[in-house]
């Protein structure tokens, strides 16, 4: 049986090869992603090490007083000071700095011309309205679109999922009253719910993670309730049930199995939604709390701007990549676990 699930899991992973643009996006899209993951170790106003007295620091990961480098003031470093950079240079020290000397909160004082800036060496893709770095706001608007995106796929496909075999096992008034239910709050304008809501109370992460779960699980019900439908009169499922199992195990062990083809095909065109509210609704001015990192306000700042246009540019390129890349990869995925294929 090992042998058998093998083989299988082999030749779906083979049809996804085969689907080049699925293939390559993947591989971009990680690659991204990973860079994003440790954005602090790749743009950051805080150098990687730091060597005084002989003794070396690290910054990026551990805060440090301007006393612990011979200053006067009990306050935080300040590693851009040239007051702090001579101290530890009399103490023959050096500074290791990231590839991008700007985090996505860094106001630069010294620009060569009004904010928004154009691009330079130091600034690649200029700066914004409020003097921060493009680039670095992109690098860690990425991330936290991309994990807020995760996180909505993940926690909404365990809900779907659970909701969609409760419909599909026991059918009848439970399947009726749950279609009944969903269908009414799948007719909701979404989006405009969402704004009434977060104009209400003051949005953060978890907030805006909260409302668009209240919608984002219902797209995986229909596609798990369908496939119980169907299993739940096999055999195999009938001759399991005479021997005693529970349903909770029934539903767990041999018709779960099924269904999650179809979530996993389902789930990377959901991420991709969940980046597109998200963004939307920093755009709109009702998602993440200012001063976030947000690809949804740079493009707001672009429409604000339009002298400015690397500021719509840069941000619309990102989103339309990372989107079509997601797009290519659920495409890939739903090739790779067609049911009518032959294993």
């Amino acid at each position: 049986m090992t042998n058998v699930t093998n083989s299988i899991q082999q030749k779906r992973w083979l049809k996804f090869k085969a689907n080049r643009r699925g293939y390559y996006s993947l591989w971009m899209f990680s690659i991204v992603f990973f860079i994003a993951l440790f954005a602090e170790f790749v743009a950051n106003d805080r150098p990687l090490l730091v060597s005084y007295n002989g003794e070396l620091h690290a910054p990026v990961l551990f805060d440090y007083s301007e006393t612990d480098f011979g200053g006067d003031l009990d306050i935080a470093a300040d590693y851009t000071d040239p007051y702090l950079q001579e101290l530890i240079e009399q103490q023959q020290g050096w500074m290791l700095w990231p590839l991008i000397r700007y985090s996505f909160d860094t106001i630069i004082y010294d620009l060569p011309s009004p904010a928004p800036s154009p691009p330079t060496s130091d600034n690649w893709l200029g700066t914004d309205d409020k003097a921060r770095d493009v680039v670095a706001g992109i690098l860690y608007g990425f991330r936290v679109s991309v994990l807020f995106g995760f996180a909505v796929t993940i926690i909404s496909a365990i809900i779907g999922v659970a909701a969609g075999a409760v419909q599909g096992f026991y059918g009848g008034r439970i399947d009726l009253f749950f279609q009944r239910l969903i269908e009414i709050w799948s007719s909701m304008p979404s989006l405009f719910i969402l704004i009434i809501m977060l104009s209400i109370i003051t949005p953060n992460i978890w907030w805006l993670l909260a409302f668009v779960l209240l919608f984002s699980w219902m797209g995986f019900v229909g596609v798990v309730r369908a496939e119980f439908l169907r299993s739940r009169n096999f055999e195999y499922v009938q001759a399991a049930r005479a021997l005693g199992m529970s349903d909770a195990r029934l539903m767990y062990k041999h018709i779960l199995p099924n269904a999650m083809v179809a979530t996993l095909t389902f789930m990377p065109f959901t991420l991709s939604g969940s980046v597109t509210i998200l963004t939307s609704l920093d755009f709109l001015g009702f998602g993440l709390p200012p001063g976030s990192a947000s690809l949804g306000e740079l493009l707001a700042q672009g429409k604000s701007n339009l002298q400015a246009p690397w500021l719509g540019l840069s941000s619309f390129l990102v989103l339309g990549v990372m989107l079509s890349m997601l797009v290519f990869i659920g495409e890939a995925v739903r090739d790779a676990f067609d049911p009518r294929s032959s294993y």
